[in-house]
């Protein structure tokens, strides 16, 4: 019996970021995947997360936890493994940090995502100006954050994999890799672990 329920979707670079740390912990067998489409008219999404996002987590006591940040907090102190969470000082906190770096990118490419399905008529080009120059500044950062990571995942490096992995999803015809040579090595290697491709995305047939 699983010991974990997650309201999953298959394209979601956040549930991602928990499938990532599930496989690379050993706990992927323990998590059984609840599909949700959180745009369908139907969706009961909100009667596990009020917030109606993906991903939440569902404790075998009935707890929901919610969002990923937290997710991957609770599962990190659920294996025997080394931790992917420094437990303290200043390692913690760039750990951190760089999750929450990788986070606001996934951020701004999601709201600029959805604004180009609006209608064309109602789209703003300001907005998704907006959007993209704060990717383009969270990547750039990335590119030197990359000479401070270690040998072993962790969560920061782990929401940095799915950030990446999502560019190249969504929008193949960004060059992020351009000027950013560091980071595009780290990632060509990083993309070869088998948690990476085991939760490669795809969108539903």
């Amino acid at each position: 019996m699983s010991r974990f329920r997650l309201c999953w979707s298959p394209t979601s670079p956040f549930v991602r970021k928990v499938m990532i740390l599930a496989h690379e912990t050993g706990l992927a067998g323990d998590i059984e995947l609840l599909a949700k489409n959180v745009w369908a008219p139907d969706t009961d999404i909100g009667a596990t997360n009020p917030l109606g996002k993906v991903p939440a987590l569902v404790l075998d006591d009935g707890t929901v936890v919610f969002d990923s940040p937290v997710i991957l907090d609770v599962l990190d102190r659920q294996h025997g493994g080394p931790s992917l969470i420094p437990a303290t000082g200043p390692e913690r906190t760039r750990v951190l940090t760089l999750q929450a770096l990788a986070d606001g990118v996934l951020d701004a490419l999601v709201l600029r995502l959805l604004e180009g399905r609006r209608p064309e008529a109602e789209r703003s080009a300001a907005w998704v100006e907006r959007q993209m120059r704060a990717v383009a500044r969270g990547l750039d950062a990335l590119e030197d954050a990359v000479f401070g990571f270690g040998p072993a995942l962790d969560v920061g490096q782990i929401t940095v994999l799915a950030l990446l992995g999502y560019l190249d999803f969504r929008f193949p015809a960004d060059d992020w890799r351009d000027g950013r040579a560091a980071l595009a090595g780290w990632f060509e290697t990083a993309s070869k672990r088998p948690s990476f491709l085991a939760t490669l995305p795809k969108d539903p047939v």
